[in-house]
């Protein structure tokens, strides 16, 4: 599912390797800079996992918030409604009732004026900078809204000076807003967020804003901010992954841990065919479970690229059933062979079958 709004940094063309490098099975899913949630909403709803997605920018979360709990008085204030007339209003009604929406719906049932969001105004540009967002504030959400759309690739900081019609956003909320349904929105510090729902079958993924590009993000992020992540997740029990770019001071930080590099087509650069350097890093080693696709919905239009292991920590180690980390190559070995005798036990296979190395 796409999300509602761009967002500077945004995974939609990591999500191939975010997919591929995930764990099988965990109970609880924590997006911990959520930024536009395109991570969380590609995943299906999995039954008995818990989802969790947190952001430190209150304006951000409040907007999610209110996509959740108070769709229809946001698109209000947005100035969808009210509809032009009695045949709009059923025909939104049989929308409701029915529990789905489509565009071609929208185009053949529901004929809409054009309504243009109108450009941001300094006064409420001033407000955001200066106040921190009231959960549930609708008014404020909508305001934020226009200036993410208005913004150059949703950096909430530049103006793009392109028209929104209104029309185009309807399906996008509506349908985020469902699928937000039992996710839980969260406004904290990451490091107190890992903390508070770290445990065993906990899997975090983290997108922290790239080191020495923080200035493209609205919430500040310091190099002691990225030590401080680095600290917490190296006591994480739970599964970890790191989104980040590719530089010497975080390989050298995360050295504890595995990293992937890949590249891919640099969206904020003028020059024809520049190239992104990013790495994953994990706390366990995604070869184990042979490259399966786990819990993700790559969106279409986004291939598998190439990807290669750069780095893997002296002492290799990776999570048992119990989660508890394995420290030493010969250990870890062990338990891979052990986990795949008995899965093919399971599978009906011979528990002597070899395991690749």
């Amino acid at each position: 599912m796409k999300s509602f709004i761009p967002w500077v940094g945004g995974k939609s063309k990591l999500l191939w390797l975010i997919d591929k490098l995930s764990p099988p099975h965990y109970t609880r899913f924590i997006d911990v800079f959520g930024g536009s949630g395109t991570v969380t909403f590609s995943r299906p709803v999995q039954r008995n996992c818990m989802e969790v997605y947190n952001d430190y920018n209150s304006d951000l979360t409040n907007l999610f918030f209110c996509v959740k709990n108070r769709t229809m008085a946001l698109i209000r204030e947005l100035g969808f409604l009210p509809l032009n007339t009695r045949d709009d209003f059923n025909v939104l009604c049989r929308f409701f009732s029915q529990e789905s929406f489509t565009d071609d719906y929208l185009k053949e049932e529901l004929e809409l004026t054009k309504a243009y969001l109108p450009m941001p105004e300094e006064e409420m540009i001033r407000r955001m900078l200066m106040e921190r967002a009231p959960r549930g504030d609708v008014r404020r959400a909508a305001d934020y809204f226009k200036l993410i759309r208005y913004s150059f690739s949703g950096g909430a900081k530049s103006s793009a000076g392109k028209p929104c019609d209104l029309r185009r956003f309807f399906y996008l909320i509506w349908a985020c807003s469902r699928r937000l349904a039992d996710v839980v929105i969260e406004n904290k510090d990451c490091v107190d967020l890992i903390r508070q729902y770290d445990r065993v079958g906990a899997f975090f993924y983290c997108d922290p804003p790239y080191f020495e590009a923080e200035g493209c993000y609205a919430v500040a992020f310091t190099k002691a901010d990225h030590q401080r992540l680095h600290a917490a997740l190296l006591e994480c029990e739970g599964f970890v992954m790191v989104s980040y770019n590719y530089c010497p001071f975080i390989l050298a930080l995360y050295k504890e841990f595995f990293i992937f590099y890949t590249t891919r087509s640099n969206s904020m650069s003028q020059k024809v065919g520049s190239e992104y350097e990013e790495i994953i890093i994990t706390n366990y080693d995604p070869r184990q479970y042979n490259w399966q696709p786990s819990m993700f919905n790559t969106l279409s239009g986004e291939e598998d690229g190439a990807f290669r292991l750069i780095h893997k920590p002296e002492q290799p180690y990776g999570l048992t059933q119990k989660g508890k980390i394995i420290f030493t190559e010969e250990e870890y070995n062990e338990v891979c062979k052990r986990e795949h005798r008995q899965r093919n036990t399971a599978a009906g296979g011979h528990p002597e079958t070899e395991w690749p190395e």
